[in-house]
């Protein structure tokens, strides 16, 4: 009899779908069949049901935060059951020790991190039996049966086992020590909270707040336009006058002179430029790239996306949803013309059928056996579903994945972008600029936005004469750099390589899929979120006072650099090709963890925070955050207290006193030293960098006692 293990209840109840099955506490006993002749029983993980143990499990006088007692390192690592989940291990390994069991067969998730839990669980039974490995990429009963029918080796995926072992290990001595050092030595700044850091979530971080930087150092600059209207035959367009560094001018005096020059003037075409241009349809999804799409369409975050998604995979509706590639084999694109009949079939689609292509498979960017690594791209299985018998957001996702592979069967779009050159007085040059669709091909299907300049031009010849029927002045203003979005950040740790000044660590970067994989990154940005490091609002993301600190802390050193991470992955790759020796990897990730202290001890006494509001960065006290009355307030003369996000009257749940003061006002922090001063003396310093639309401003902030609210109050 076999023992099947998979990771998760719900992929343990879709493997045992195909066969006469009995369920059980905690497993499913499999009848007797053609692949199990003895029968089989199924049971699971609920992910990882072991955890590498606690710093004081090796030493007992780790358990205290010292900087005596860095680095922490174990000789041997060990794991330990996670907490809450000792029953289904019991279960699982009373199964593996039956004398009836002759095999295993390990069902985890087709890559590192599932080769990493299951073998554990085996390990840490002490059970020692042949074991086989089922490999698949999807949950319909046609690929159980298959993966079933083709079970790989025990060898073929066990250094897939030492490179995820390696990174557990070695993110657990980066983290540990990491977290330890600057919380220490920020605490001796005045901050009393936890700062945690690690390989992946701090060079994240640092990416974010270098943005913040860059927003905070840009200064506005206004620059204006000249916009003509021309009259040619009675055909009226617009161009805007082109200089040699372009349409912006810097000086308002200098536009309104062109302006003036070129008001009744005559004009002529001088030169009428057509560019085609074709536009392929898009690739089919990865993880990353439904992840932004997803963000950018329905502000999703990517962790939300992660989770529908597996959903969707245990329901056997899609392929497996954590894969870095976006092309499939020509195995799976032979079953593309059935799935997309099933598709057609949908009322919601019809319209979009007869498809201009019947098959994808001699298509090279969406078939190519060379760039599908462990998965294939996410793709719908032959179980076509309805997605309007879905939940909202699972039909959302789905819709994604069903109409990406109906628009890879459709031709590309090509768009024709015209440029007309006019001279007003044969000496001012105006360009127009418009667009014309000449195919919609894969449009019809994915409909992309218009540009706003895309505007349509009229039907004109070159040397056509007329004149300017009227000219207008446009100011405006130089943007800085735009915040990201949650589903932007996937993009920025996919493409942190080109933060790297070093070419081949780039090109390392670039080969390794960046910051993180496909499957944890969602995750290391709700880590973030959790640990206080930013705030998403509204889909946008903002470093906090605390991710500032810590970044800055930090600085230029390795631990913030996705050079590390480079190195790191080029490593561990390595490992799981059996191109590298663990034992070697971990012997250098100590080295770099006693750096990683020696760096903090060593620029801890040149850190100043002043700029920040440290004395918000706090531990979270016992009742609901608030650390003490900073002041009296000015309704009631009760006490204001922090209540997180926000100042208020702790008198509100009995008498219902209406004062708060949010802790952010107009983009700008504001001190609890200001807030003191406010509710002591009425008002606070001049504070620097409200902001206001493109405006930023300086003001004190003052109460109202008639108005009984807070006002701005400016200087004279």
């Amino acid at each position: 009899m076999k023992v099947i293990i998979a990771e998760k209840p719900d992929q343990g109840a879709a493997l045992a779908k195909p066969f006469s099955s009995v369920k059980k506490q905690g497993y499913i006993e499999i009848q007797a069949n053609e692949f199990f002749p003895n029968g089989a029983l199924i049971t699971w993980a609920v992910g990882h049901l072991l955890q590498l143990q606690a710093p004081e499990k090796y030493e007992s006088q780790w358990k205290k935060w010292s900087l005596d007692y860095l680095p922490i390192i174990p000789e041997r690592f060990q794991y330990e059951i996670t907490a809450g989940k000792r029953k289904q291990y019991l279960i699982v390994a009373n199964l593996l020790k039956k004398a009836e069991v002759d095999e295993i067969i390990h069902a985890g998730d087709a890559g590192r991190e599932g080769e990493l839990i299951i073998r554990n669980i085996i390990q840490m039974s002490g059970v020692r039996k042949p074991m086989k490995r089922l490999w698949i990429s999807s949950l319909t009963p046609n690929a159980i049966k298959d993966g079933f029918r083709n079970l790989l080796e025990d060898n073929q995926t066990r250094s897939l086992y030492y490179e995820a072992y390696s990174r557990a290990c070695a993110d657990w001595i980066v983290g540990m020590n990491a977290s330890r050092v600057y919380t220490l030595l920020l605490n001796k700044h005045g901050m009393s909270d936890i700062f945690s850091a690690g390989r992946v979530q701090t060079p994240t971080l640092a990416l974010i707040v270098r943005r913040d930087k860059e927003i905070d150092a840009f200064k506005s600059e206004p620059f204006w336009e000249v916009i003509a209207t021309f009259n040619h035959e009675g055909k009226t367009f617009q161009g805007k006058w082109e200089g040699e560094k372009g349409s912006r001018i810097k000086e308002e005096d200098l536009a309104k002179k062109i302006a003036k020059f070129c008001e009744g003037k005559p004009s002529k075409i001088e030169s009428i430029d057509s560019e085609r241009k074709e536009y392929q349809p898009p690739m089919l999804f990865n993880l990353s790239s439904i992840q932004s799409t997803a963000n950018n369409m329905y502000k999703f975050p990517p962790k939300k996306t992660l989770d529908v998604l597996q959903k969707l995979y245990q329901k056997g509706i899609v392929s497996y949803p954590r894969s870095d590639s976006q092309h499939v084999t020509s195995e799976e694109a032979r079953a593309f013309p059935d799935i997309l009949s099933k598709i057609e079939k949908l009322p919601k689609y019809k319209e979009l059928f007869p498809l201009p292509k019947d098959t994808i498979i001699h298509n090279k960017r969406f078939v190519n056996e060379k760039k599908v690594t462990d998965h294939y791209a996410i793709i719908p299985t032959e179980q076509i579903k309805d997605p309007d018998k879905l939940s909202d957001d699972e039909r959302k996702i789905y819709d994604l994945i069903l109409k990406r592979l109906i628009s890879a069967h459709y031709d590309s779009s090509i768009i024709n972008t015209t440029t007309i050159t006019t001279l007003v007085d044969e000496r001012a040059k105006f360009l127009s600029k418009g667009s014309q669709v000449v195919q919609e091909g894969f449009r019809k299907v994915i409909p992309i936005k218009q540009k706003d300049h895309e505007i349509k031009l009229p039907n004109i010849e070159k040397g056509s004469s007329g004149k300017v029927a009227k000219i207008d002045l446009k100011e405006g203003k130089t943007q800085p750099p735009k915040r990201y979005t949650e589903g932007q950040l996937i993009t920025l740790m996919k493409t942190a390589g080109k933060y790297i000044e070093n070419e081949q660590l780039e090109q390392v970067l670039m080969r390794t899929e960046g910051l993180g994989t496909e499957a944890t990154r969602a995750g290391i940005i709700t880590m973030l979120k959790d640990r206080k490091y930013i705030e998403v609002k509204k889909n946008i993301v903002y470093p906090t006072d605390k991710g500032k600190v810590l970044i800055d802390a930090i600085g230029e050193k390795v631990l913030a650099s996705p050079e590390m991470t480079a190195k790191w992955e080029q490593r561990l790759k390595e490992i799981g090709e059996e191109k590298a020796s663990a034992p070697e990897f971990m012997a250098q990730v100590k080295k770099l963890c006693t750096k990683i202290i020696e760096d903090a001890v060593n620029t801890s006494h040149s850190w100043n925070f002043s700029k920040y509001d440290t004395s918000t960065i706090q531990k979270k006290s016992k009742s609901k955050g608030r650390t003490g009355s900073i002041g009296n307030c000015p309704i009631c003369n009760g006490k204001v207290v922090d209540k997180g996000k926000f100042y208020g009257c702790h008198q509100y749940n009995k008498t219902k006193c209406p004062f708060t003061i949010s802790k952010k006002i107009l983009s700008k922090s504001i001190t609890q030293k200001n807030i003191k001063l406010l509710l002591k003396e009425g008002k606070t310093e001049m504070i620097d960098g409200f902001s206001k639309g493109e405006k930023k401003f300086s003001a004190a902030l003052a109460w109202d006692k008639a108005e009984r609210k807070v006002n701005f109050v400016f200087e004279s």
